[in-house]
């Protein structure tokens, strides 16, 4: 926003088996094997160049960044590899630059600067939102403490525009353009994200979908579309395929922002690290709750009560919460969003002179992209 299959989408419970609410194009285990295909190829060709960059901060930041992207324990000791991320942004600048039809190696500085600026995200929203694990196990904060966390984001901060600014090539100053533009629309989304918390669940000051929605967009779509535009940029493609490509990243983040509200509620906690119906019982404010709230019925006021609440909900509470969601139409209403998306980001590309094979691929990553938590 799991069903238990021979592939682990990721998905909440029970959709699989309700046929309308599976995303389009991703219900094969050749999508899944052909999506880890593609994320691996590009994890492969970026890595070098990122471990690289992450060498040139100091070493404790470094430390606190590789520990941060999977690579080590804290203390430095190499980790297992299981709690990489699938480096998603990575993979689309690369993609997006095959798709102009250039070698992927002409993305590589946008990859490792758009997943610089991925991790550093990552390391102030743990620390501002309270959140103490990520990927089953500690967050950066919690293992290092707040201070050295915040200053291991701003290190990466920089390094993701000093690395870009060192590309070679005419279009360096237009893309460390664009990314400062990213970065400004990532702290507006995140300000956004923080005052939509504080506001009441009901009444006249209450968060409406198409507010979340926006905030979506800035928080989660404009490093996507960053991405995919720095991709297009740096390999050559004109300005319209350029805009194309990043208005197909921006849909793309909204879709998988609703994907991961879902998981949020009904994830698998192997999947998602977390425990079920973890987003309820920390009462964040995320799509289907605000859609099952929109309904003026008695379900809904049964809903806003629970929530309203300052008694800590309990499983049982919990568990009645995310029913009343369902039965107000939140989880459907949730992956319509995702799948208008979706849907959204594909009329994008198809509107640019795309190379076929990248095309493709990127084709086979948008639908898998929707069924697991990245």
């Amino acid at each position: 926003m799991t069903s238990r299959t021979t592939v682990r989408t990721g998905l909440p419970s029970g959709l699989a088996a309700h046929g309308k609410a599976t995303p389009p194009g991703t219900g094969s285990r050749e999508s899944a094997d052909g999506a880890h295909r593609v994320l691996a190829r590009c994890r492969d060709l970026v890595r070098p160049s990122l471990a690289a960059a992450i060498g040139r901060l100091h070493p404790w930041q470094g430390e606190m960044a590789a520990f941060s992207l999977g690579w080590c324990e804290v203390g430095g000791a190499p980790s297992d590899g299981s709690r990489e991320g699938k480096g998603v942004r990575q993979a689309l600048a690369v993609l997006c630059a095959e798709a102009a039809g250039a070698p992927p190696d002409s993305a590589v500085a946008a990859a490792v600067a758009v997943e610089l600026v991925h991790t550093f995200s990552l390391l102030h929203d743990d620390i501002m939102d309270g959140d103490g694990t990520r990927r089953q196990r500690e967050t950066v904060w919690k293992a290092y403490g707040t201070g050295p966390a915040v200053l291991a984001g701003d290190a990466l901060l920089a390094l993701a525009v000093q690395t870009l600014a060192e590309a070679p090539g005419p279009l360096t100053a237009v893309a460390v353009g664009r990314l400062s533009e990213t970065l400004s629309g990532l702290a507006r989304g995140q300000a956004e994200d923080l005052l939509l918390a504080a506001r009441p669940w009901t009444g006249p000051g209450a968060v409406r979908t198409d507010e979340y929605r926006a905030m979506a967009e800035l928080k989660t779509g404009t490093l996507l579309g960053c991405a995919a535009a720095l991709g297009g940029l740096l390999g050559g493609a004109p300005e319209p395929v350029v805009a194309a490509l990043d208005r197909a990243g921006r849909h793309l983040g909204v879709a998988f922002q609703a994907v991961d509200d879902l998981l949020g509620i009904w994830g698998d906690p192997a999947v998602t690290g977390k425990p079920v119906h973890s987003d309820l019982r920390e009462r964040k404010k995320t799509y289907p709750v605000l859609a099952a709230l929109g309904r003026d019925d008695r379900r809904s006021a049964e809903l806003a009560g629970i929530l309203d609440s300052p008694v800590p909900l309990d499983e049982a509470g919990a568990l009645r919460a995310a029913a009343l969601v369902e039965a107000c139409g939140g989880r459907d209403a949730t992956l319509e969003e995702a799948r208008h998306h979706l849907d959204a980001a594909r009329v994008c590309l198809r509107s640019a002179s795309l190379a076929p094979r990248a095309a493709g691929e990127i084709e086979v990553l948008l639908g898998f992209l929707l069924r697991r938590r990245m």
